[in-house]
């Protein structure tokens, strides 16, 4: 789904309600983790009786502590991209839960965008021929005054090519795949154009939601998922199923197909289904 799908007016709103996304950037060449800088600053920002600026980005050459769901470790060497951004809660709960979903969409259209085939995962891993090129960490916080914000974290494995043993078999990288070097400030500048474009389109979705009514739960399509739905191969895949997958795997069963609500539906060994709105799945 891409700008010609819209009409000219519609663009033009998509892209201001993501105008925030990189309007601020702070760079370092080396952190602990971009989220824990991201929430010094909304506190530091707050004692100056500010808030932190929507679209706030912070970006790191290497991260010597970051780390995953479930505080699973994330190797972040230098020659990937690492960011996190704040994005205050304003969306309806409706469209704050496809926040990952944006994300995800926005990480895959940038990576596709060098000639390589990824596609994501259910919700938002982003997968070259099943190794992981990308992955997403989106959490909420509350400053110390009460406002909220949505951190989105993303590492896009870019010209590192070098894995622990553990993950060697199980990722990749853009170098690895093209079989030269990526220009890592070229990568981030699209990587935060995808997420105008996809924060923005959300937005968009939620305004035409509140004017024509109808929600998710009634079927009503988004525009988000939809676009989301195109890079998503996880539809047809045998999948294992788990709230923390790799410790506590719950079921097996096969992907059928996703709601309106951006749940999964999967048909059990037994005929039943089943639809999971949170969670992570494995591919068989």
């Amino acid at each position: 789904m891409n700008t010609h799908a819209f009409f000219p007016s519609a663009v033009e709103k998509i892209l201001a309600y993501g105008a925030p996304v990189g309007a601020v950037i702070e760079h370092h060449t080396r952190l602990d983790r971009c989220m824990d800088r991201l929430q010094q600053l909304i506190r530091e920002e707050e004692k100056q009786g500010r808030v932190l600026a929507a679209g706030t980005v912070v970006l790191a050459d290497t991260l010597t502590d970051s780390s995953g769901r479930f505080d699973r470790a994330w190797h972040a060497p230098e020659g990937g991209v690492w960011l996190a951004m704040a994005w205050p809660d304003i969306l309806l709960p409706e469209f704050t839960r496809l926040l990952p979903f944006a994300a995800g969409a926005a990480c895959c259209r940038a990576v596709r965008q060098y000639g390589v085939d990824a596609r994501l995962k259910w919700v938002n891993d982003v997968l070259v021929v099943g190794k992981k090129l990308a992955g997403i960490l989106c959490t909420t916080v509350q400053s110390p005054g009460g406002d909220r914000y949505h951190l989105l974290g993303i590492g896009i494995n870019g010209n590192n090519q070098a894995f622990p043993a553990e993950l060697q078999s199980r990722a990749t990288s853009l170098r690895s795949e093209l079989s030269q070097e990526v220009d890592l400030a070229e990568l981030t500048g699209c990587l935060l154009a995808e997420l105008r474009w996809s924060l923005g389109l959300l937005h968009y979705d939620e305004e035409q939601a509140l004017a024509e009514g109808g929600s998710c739960e009634q079927g009503r399509a988004s525009l988000l998922l939809a676009l989301w739905q195109e890079l998503c191969d996880t539809v047809g895949q045998q999948v294992k199923y788990g709230f923390d997958v790799q410790q506590k795997p719950l079921y097996r069963a096969l992907a059928r197909a996703i709601d309106s609500c951006g749940g999964l539906i999967m048909e059990l060994e037994d005929g039943s289904r089943v639809t999971e709105y949170s969670g992570e799945i494995v591919y068989l």
